[in-house]
């Protein structure tokens, strides 16, 4: 990741401005910023490691929000969804010496796919008391020369995907019984995999010394690839490329350091673990799969030969699987004309999708849990409002709208205790646990165990009904996991803002369920209150409106270069906000961009740390009373304060409970956290928050983004703005990048039948 030069130091506060007396914001200024260099597109918030590996192989005015202010540099943000790299699957070159090695053995590539068809089976084992197998998943038959020749007559026009890609009708479902519906046996969600064995860690540092790569990474290394990490590492170097924050340039050094010119660029084993690592980064940025298309221009862009036969290769190999889903046919009563059937066998195929086992089940998984919930569920006529005759009627519902039409989804759940049905609500962070209720539980602790019901004997959730708030942030993985978890005959009910930034992890699961439209859909019309709620509402619908903030609601704060911003965002939090708003420091939240940059996330907390808490940073960087923002997975963000620590960790307070960060982990899942991205403050609310945006962050604003940070403030914002007409633009203009996923067509397969 390429972050831009000059990061702001923390300057020297000088005394505060009321926020009532700055003076307001000349309609233009032609003030140059302060010299540097535009920053580039990134990873994604809770995944940004791009420095893990590095070295490997290589020797204040109130006002309206309409109130804007100059400031034109040109750059671009690192919010995730922001970067381009993985979402198109198009990336700079490297280069690499030696020779073609040669091709892998065909002993090999049958072995590889005997394990693939064992996994295959497993995975049916686990489903096997559920319906009939997913209409619209695409599985591979067959041998793989035949799979490849499909490929290849599918997209030349010769033949359609329906002659290699099975999608058989799924099995009639047994009726739920009268009593008690029967439960499928589901696995509990999956335990923290054990660290690996010491014997192995040492075995992998030695092959990284020998390959010139950071010891550092070992630990990594033998989590990500088990047991016999250091024979596979040695055997094929490029595996290196699964530990995240690994770029390909830096393991086409360590294969070179290990297997010196028996390695090229066209290397089938760099072809595979290039394919892999793209849709890795794709998944980052949101997409669960990529046009084939795409993938073989990710190729290409890193020095691949022929990227063509290289996703051959990984497919044939199970590294990646292939998929076409079948269009949707909506039928007529009238019957279809010659010209009309002409002209739909002349319509292009679907785009072949490239995809990662995991993806691929999690979607299928999904899919098939939320048709489960549709058919089992028995209709019943409730009472009440919208939301809850539809839920009376229905199994799974969705229900859309700001953060005021919370209390609706809240009351349904109050209502379904009041008739005896056991009811939970999930959110997504413990901040938004305070509107929610205090029996509401956070999805991760209801699927870890730490919160609710608990499982059964066949490990489903003692539940009738299960609200979701925050819907739009549940990525596919965590999604099938909760569905899995829940009995035949028990309600869903998904709701949230469909304007908000989407899941930081693979898939957009709430608005492919809202364009599948295969269950009723209830859209609030309870709007969010005040100036705050004025504003953000235009924002939902492209408009950046002048709005009147008599008691400074809403602050503009101009600002002409980075430094600026670090220094005035300072201001705010420590003396503005607190004294003329009355909110401190420590309920105040800072968002901005990205973690890079002058004024990201890393120059605005070294800031605000030297201010608010000073000290040596004795653990590990930290010191007790830091804020800081803990990942403890992937795209799953929780906010706390450092108590102090010992032998075994870093402890922390995050919300009511107390959690100890093994030393080994700090680097990798700790950050400072009194400025947050607005993918890590998704699902929280403060009552004030004060949001940066400097020059160099024009290029990484979009409507959801700018909708999801001004929408955190409950009492109070403060927009520190550097980035001119960028940020009306962004509103008018700025849609975030479409995600590819497979979840529509498979519900659609699915469920459109049943709707008819």
């Amino acid at each position: 990741m390429t972050e831009p030069s000059g990061e702001t130091a923390p300057e020297a506060v000088a005394p505060a401005e009321d926020l009532g007396e700055a003076p307001e914001a000349p309609a233009s200024d032609d003030r140059p910023d302060a010299a540097e260099e535009p920053g580039t597109g990134g990873d994604p918030d809770a995944r940004e490691q791009s420095g893990a590996a590095e070295g490997a192989g290589s020797g204040e005015g109130s006002g309206s929000a309409g109130e804007v202010r100059a400031d034109d540099e040109p750059g671009s943000g690192e919010e995730s969804g922001s970067g381009d790299e993985a979402g198109s699957a198009d990336a700079a070159g490297t280069e690499a010496g030696g020779v073609e090695g040669a091709a892998a053995e065909l002993s090999d590539a049958q072995t590889e796919l005997a394990a693939q068809r064992e996994l295959r089976a497993r995975i049916e084992a686990r489903k096997a008391e559920k319906s009939g197998p997913v209409a619209g998943g695409a599985k591979l038959s067959g041998t793989a020369a035949d799979l490849l020749a499909a490929v290849r007559a599918v997209e030349g026009g010769t033949a359609s995907g329906s002659t290699f890609y099975e999608a058989p009708e799924p099995a009639p479902r047994r009726p739920a019984a009268e009593t008690a519906p029967p439960m499928t046996v589901r696995p509990p969600a999956p335990e923290q995999p054990a660290a690996p064995a010491p014997g192995t860690t040492a075995a992998v540092r030695e092959v990284l010394a020998q390959g010139g790569a950071p010891e550092t990474l070992a630990g990594q290394v033998a989590a990500a690839l088990g047991e016999g990490a250091a024979a596979a590492l040695r055997e094929d170097p490029w595996q290196l490329l699964a530990v995240s924050g690994v770029r390909p340039e830096q393991a086409d050094g360590f294969a070179r350091a290990l297997l010196g010119p028996a390695c090229g660029p066209g290397d089938p084993r760099r072809a595979v673990a290039l394919t892999v690592w793209l849709l890795e980064r794709a998944a980052l940025q949101g997409h669960t799969a990529l046009e084939i298309q795409a993938v073989r221009a990710g190729l290409a862009g890193h020095s691949v030969p022929d990227p063509e036969q290289a996703v051959e290769t990984a497919v044939s190999e199970g590294a990646v699987l292939a998929f076409q889903e079948e269009e949707t046919a909506e039928e007529s009563e009238e019957e279809t004309s010659e010209e009309q059937e002409q002209e739909q066998e002349q319509a292009p195929a679907a785009p072949v999708l490239i995809g990662l086992d995991r993806y691929a089940l999690a979607e299928e998984s999904l899919a098939d849990g939320l048709a489960r919930l549709v058919r089992t569920a028995k209709a019943d006529a409730w009472e009440g409002s919208e939301l809850e005759r539809a839920t009376g009627a229905h199994g799974l519902v969705l229900h859309t709208g700001g953060e005021a039409s919370r209390a609706e989804p809240s009351a349904l759940a109050a209502a379904a205790r009041e008739r005896g049905l056991r009811t939970l609500v999930a959110v997504h962070a413990d901040g938004g646990r305070r509107s929610a209720g205090a029996e509401a539980v956070t999805v991760a602790a209801l699927l870890s165990g730490a919160a609710g019901p608990g499982r059964d004997e066949d490990g489903a959730f003692a539940l009738d009904l299960l609200v979701v708030l925050d819907a739009p942030q549940l990525d596919v993985e965590t999604g099938a996991m909760l569905v899995e978890s829940l009995p035949d005959g028990c309600r869903l009910v998904l709701s949230g803002d469909p304007e908000v930034l989407g899941a930081p992890g693979a898939g957009r699961v709430f608005a492919d369920v809202l364009a599948a439209r295969v269950c009723p859909r209830i859209a609030s019309r309870v709007p969010d209150p005040g100036p705050l709620g004025e504003l953000v509402s235009g924002i939902g619908v492209g408009e950046l409106n002048q709005v009147e903030a008599p008691g400074k609601e809403i602050v503009i704060v101009p600002v002409r270069d980075a430094g600026e911003a670090v220094h005035r965002t300072v201001q705010l939090v420590a003396d503005s906000v607190p004294r003329a708003i009355g909110v401190p420091p420590e309920q105040t939240q800072v968002v901005t961009v990205g973690h890079g940059g002058s004024a990201g996330t890393r120059a605005l907390n070294a800031a605000l740390k030297q201010r608010l808490n000073p000290g040596p940073g004795r653990f590990g960087g930290y010191d007790p009373g830091d804020r800081v923002a803990y990942a403890p997975a992937p795209g799953r963000t929780v906010t706390g304060t450092v108590l102090g620590a010992d032998a075994e960790g870093l402890r922390l307070r995050c919300g009511e409970e107390e959690v100890l960060v093994p030393k080994e982990r700090v680097d990798s899942v700790l950050r400072h956290g009194w400025a947050l991205t607005a993918h890590q403050a998704a699902g929280t609310r403060w009552p004030a928050v004060v949001v940066v945006l400097p020059g160099d962050a024009a290029g990484g604003l979009s409507r959801p983004w700018v909708y999801t940070a001004f929408g955190r403030a409950e009492r109070h914002l403060s927009v520190v703005h550097g980035v001119d007409q960028a940020l009306p633009r962004a509103v008018a203009e700025g849609v975030a990048p479409e995600r590819t996923t497979r979840l529509r067509p498979l519900l659609e397969g699915l469920l459109a039948a049943d709707e008819e």
